[in-house]
Order: structure tokens, then C-alpha cells, then sequence
């Protein structure tokens, strides 16, 4: 069994990769995608998979950070790097809003225009107040003009309802699910699962974000996303074997991997 954990977020604090990598591997984790949110975390992802085989990383700015920089022509240093296989993680954010909506929507929209120009898969953050929906409408349209020209993308981390899920699967995405699965509270979620189909889920951590139940409330790892594949399994009606096959063949398309260097 080989699982994929297809977002997790890697920082100086963790030390050198090979040693944070040492301290959380489990059998089963073949596969990981380090992901930046900012310029700088970008370049830490990006030394985080030069230094581990079979890791790959996405370069972008979280909404959270999206009023913090003048310009992407920074990130053009990552292009043509075989290691890059993503653009993000980019998106909106209107539960915090840390960043104003039109700043959010305007580096969103560059760092599409971005994927399209390098032939590569953006990584979609949108979230929402619990009442809201607005977050998903905005992202919707952009996101429909960017598969109209070609981009694929996923939504990572999805914390929305089955309309939603179905709404965004129509136009092409694919959908991330994380350890929030597991928690009590979150039947959105396992209700979301129950309507995408297998070939298009992807599981993920978000590390050191959202551990799973029976790690809950402690720091997140990779290693964890076996946690999410079992209740992803459970969900589906397959065993956890199938789902590791499953979503890790769904990475390797989605991303792209296929014929890329795995050291």
C-alpha cells in the first residue's frame, strides 16, 4: 500500500527535511507534496523536495497573504523546476479575511493566469463563513474560466456542502479531503464524499493543520493521512488498500508526475 499525502506544509522550525522526514514516515507513505503559501514558504517547500525522493512542491500565496506582495514576478524563479508540479496554494478565504476580497481575487487570478502559462494544476483554497457561500461563488466563476482555457485545478481541503462539490466537480476539479473527515461535527464533509467519484478524490493532511481523530489536537504529519484514507475507505465502501491505490494513482494524473523524477 502506497499512500500519497497531497498537502502538507513543511517550515524552517521542522529542521532539515531528511530528519523531520525520518521522525513521521510510516510504512505505507510513499508520496508527499510540500506547499507553499507564500514567496518564502514556497522556497522551503522547494528545498523540502529536492532533499526527500518521491516529493514534489507548489509554489503560490495563500489568500491569507495575498496583501502582502506587489506582483507574482518572484515566482517565476520556480519555473522549470522539476520538482514544481502545482501553482498554490492559492484561493479565497472570506471566513478570515485577512486580505481584502478584491486583493484576494486579483492574485488569485494572476497565479491562474500563471498555471495556464506553465502547463500546471493550481491548488484552490476556498472557505466561507458557516452561513455563506460567496466565497464559492467567486471562486466558481474564475475557476470555470480557467478550465474553459484548459487549467485544471483542485480544491483542497473541502470544507463545502454537496452542491457545492458537485458544482465544481461539472467544470472539472478535483477534490482534496483532509483529516476534518473524522471530526464529529463534519457530516458536510462526509456527506461531500459520499458524491465525488474515486477517480476524482485526492487525500491530504494540510499538516501541521486539521490532525485527524485519533490525533486530534496534536500537531499533524504526513504520516497521519493514513487516518484519512480509512475513513475515506469506510465512506466509500472500499478497503483502504483500493482508496491508497486509488487517490494516489489520482495524484500522480492530476499532477502530472508521470515521467518526472522521483529523487
Amino acid at each position: 500500500m502506497k499512500l500519497f499525502d497531497t498537502h502538507f506544509h513543511f517550515y524552517e522550525k521542522n529542521g532539515k527535511p531528511e530528519e523531520f522526514w525520518e521522525t513521521i514516515k510510516i510504512p505505507e507513505l510513499e508520496y508527499v507534496m510540500a506547499v507553499g503559501a507564500d514567496y518564502e514558504e514556497s522556497k522551503i517547500a522547494r528545498q523540502f523536495a529536492h532533499a526527500i525522493d518521491n516529493s514534489w512542491y507548489a509554489a503560490g500565496v495563500h489568500p491569507h497573504s495575498a496583501d502582502e506582495i506587489d506582483g507574482i514576478g518572484c515566482f517565476d524563479e520556480f519555473a522549470g523546476d522539476e520538482k514544481l508540479v502545482a501553482i498554490g496554494e492559492i484561493g479565497l478565504d472570506y471566513f478570515y479575511e485577512n486580505s481584502e476580497r478584491d486583493i484576494q481575487k486579483k492574485v488569485m487570478q494572476q497565479f491562474l493566469e500563471k498555471a495556464l502559462e506553465l502547463d500546471l494544476p493550481a491548488i484552490v483554497h476556498c472557505r466561507d463563513q458557516n452561513d455563506k457561500d460567496q466565497a464559492y461563488v467567486d471562486a466558481y466563476g474564475m475557476l470555470d474560466d480557467f478550465s474553459k482555457s484548459g487549467g485544471r485545478f483542485e480544491l483542497h481541503c473541502f470544507a463545502g456542502t454537496p452542491f457545492w462539490a458537485e458544482k465544481f466537480l461539472d467544470i472539472g476539479a478535483y477534490l482534496g479531503v483532509t483529516g476534518i473527515v473524522t471530526f464529529p461535527a463534519a457530516q458536510n464533509i462526509r456527506d461531500s464524499v459520499s458524491v465525488i467519484p474515486v477517480e476524482k478524490l485526492l487525500i491530504e493532511t494540510d499538516s501541521p493543520y486539521l490532525a485527524p481523530v485519533p490525533h486530534r489536537g496534536k500537531p499533524n504529519n504526513p504520516g497521519y493521512v493514513i487516518e484519512v484514507a480509512k475513513k475515506v475507505a469506510d465512506l466509500k465502501n472500499i478497503s483502504v488498500e483500493e482508496c491508497a491505490e486509488i487517490t494516489t494513482s489520482n495524484a500522480f494524473k492530476f499532477f502530472g508526475i508521470e515521467g518526472k523524477s522521483a529523487c
